[in-house]
């Protein structure tokens, strides 16, 4: 890096990783503003939502992934902010529109700064009525649900839908959106938490530290598999012949895939992809007042590595979101 100051006009805040670590790794510090390129947009974050996979590839490193700088990485994806700039092609923006989601994922899109570029498309317009805030909280999650729910396992009214750790990030826009859907919701999560998981939607919520899920499940259309380990074959145990278990944080590999064919299941990874058309439905359900984000805890960007801290708990009940901008 060099030496010499840098104009503020050119540059922006940002939290970097220079390398692989604890939370403590995360500093805050100046990086040159990006320029939107054809069918780009430049987005003045606003606020920038924390995910698992944000402290996982902090902790574990990223070799091999696009997206980092000379100084390390700038982790986020969800982001809520203001067009500040389109680039040549660009139709469906114009600087002045609010906007949400989750740009150029999994290639680092840099969302802990004060403004991102990414292909338009990768955005969709902020849900009238969210804070920017409550915006941040939904795409990288929503879009997991709602691709798993809809696109891949086709979730039907009348079916019966298990959702592992209910109360988190992905949990519980899984149990609105399959309730949206039609489904009979069956979340799992601590005895405390259940109180807001019915809140939420759903019809029943089983205490996985009290009860054994798998024997007091069964006939279940579709699983979505947020944890892993001997999860993956216990859920199995509850799916109907043709039922579907859709693994969110975890391979599922040729014998998985084998145990589950001889109980009829299929059963596959799924890695949420940019989408605008999952991002307009999903603001779709908001204004229909079936979709709703839960903040658990809002901080300034610059304390990121509390941020990470507490989601490295996995006691967060919704979303942590870092604030850019004081709206």
């Amino acid at each position: 890096m060099t030496d010499q100051p840098l104009n503020t006009t050119q540059t922006m805040r940002a939290i970097v990783a220079a390398e692989p670590g604890p939370a403590a790794v995360l500093k805050e510090i100046r990086v040159p503003k990006p320029q939107p390129g054809l069918t780009e947009v430049l987005v003045r974050v606003h606020a920038a939502a924390i995910n698992p996979t944000d402290w996982k590839t902090r902790a574990n490193g990223w070799a091999g992934r696009r997206g980092a700088i000379e100084e390390g990485v700038i982790l986020g994806w969800d982001v809520s902010g203001v067009v500040e700039a389109v680039g040549r092609g660009v139709t469906l923006f114009q600087p002045g529109d609010e906007v949400f989601g989750m740009p150029l994922f999994p290639t680092f899109a840099g969302g802990y700064s004060e403004y991102v570029t990414a292909p338009a498309r990768h955005f969709a317009r902020k849900p009238e009525g969210l804070t920017h805030v409550q915006a941040a909280a939904l795409p990288l999650a929503s879009l997991t649900a709602y691709q798993a729910l809809h696109d891949f396992a086709n979730v039907q009214p009348g079916q019966k839908v298990l959702i592992h750790a209910a109360a988190g990030g992905v949990g519980h826009f899984a149990v609105q959106i399959a309730k949206a859907l039609g489904a009979h919701v069956i979340g799992t999560a601590s005895a405390a938490k259940h109180d807001f998981v019915r809140g939420l939607g759903a019809d029943e919520v089983i205490d996985y530290r009290e009860v054994d899920f798998a024997e007091a499940v069964s006939g279940v259309d579709v699983v979505i598999d947020t944890i892993g380990g001997d999860y993956f074959d216990r859920s199995l145990r509850t799916l109907n012949p043709g039922g579907t278990l859709v693994a969110l944080n975890y391979d599922v590999d040729a014998a998985m895939r084998a145990r589950a064919a001889e109980r009829g299941v299929t059963s596959d990874f799924l890695l949420v992809e940019p989408d605008l058309g999952g991002l307009t439905a999903i603001r779709a359900l908001v204004a229909d007042g079936r979709l709703r984000p839960v903040i658990d805890t809002t901080l300034p960007l610059a304390e990121a590595a509390k941020a990470h801290e507490i989601g490295e708990t996995n006691r967060a009940s919704g979303k942590i979101v870092l604030t850019v901008v004081d709206d």
